[in-house]
């Protein structure tokens, strides 16, 4: 690769980063709007939310398409090579993330017909660290910075305990009472994606470390 294509190479890989940053910023709002749809009872939100999907799909499809472009025309090699591996790997990852959403805020439109049964408290907590993960997790693929993903995954244990914690006390509350079933299974589930998101940032957090060593690590 001569410098003049290095150059190019190296503008159309930060044009990739970018684009990457702009879809994690995407699902970043996705998160935050599908839950304060669902906390303060905001259909027209969680349908912003619904749409913005698009949005994500969007980007999933170009970035896909300028990661192939590049493979295909400037044969990278061993580091550049494994940055557009994981780019490739991320988008999915990331786009996964925003179905979740989209389910969140499906399940918040159902919830918004009823006044709930018991106040928000973990859900809430769950989103706010889920989309602090998200962006330091950007972060530390833009800083190419693994130390950063230790500190990821001690959160990710952090949303699993109160993910569990939420889950038992609400099988409490319908063996008390099963008229609040319908309620309460809805609420599993959110706390349920919100979870599942987490383990997928995991995943964009395990391809970055592929992406600075070249070795595969499991974090989950």
């Amino acid at each position: 690769m001569d410098a003049h294509t290095r150059v190019s190479f190296d503008e159309q890989l930060k044009e990739l980063q970018q684009d990457l940053l702009r879809m994690g910023g995407a699902v970043e709002q996705m998160l935050f709007k599908c839950v304060k749809a669902l906390v303060e009872r905001d259909i027209p939100l969680a349908d912003e939310t619904i749409q913005m999907d698009d949005i994500v799909d969007g980007y999933n499809l170009d970035i896909e398409m300028k990661c192939l472009r590049l493979l295909a025309l400037q044969q990278p090699m061993a580091r550049d090579l494994r940055t557009i591996a994981a780019t490739l790997k991320i988008i999915t990852d990331v786009e996964r993330m925003g179905d979740y959403a989209v389910d969140i805020a499906k399940t918040a439109r159902i919830l918004s017909e009823k006044p709930l049964f018991k106040p928000l408290v973990d859900i809430p907590k769950m989103a706010e660290l889920v989309q602090k993960m998200l962006r330091e997790s950007l972060e530390a693929f833009v800083k190419r910075d693994t130390a950063m993903i230790e500190k990821i995954v001690k959160e990710d244990d952090e949303v699993d305990r109160l993910n569990r914690t939420l889950h038992d006390e609400l099988v409490v509350y319908i063996e008390k009472d099963p008229t609040l079933a319908s309620q309460a299974v809805r609420l599993i589930l959110i706390a349920r994606y919100l979870e599942r998101i987490a383990d997928h940032i995991t995943n964009v957090c395990e391809r970055i470390y592929y992406m600075e060593t070249g070795n595969i690590k499991e974090l989950h």
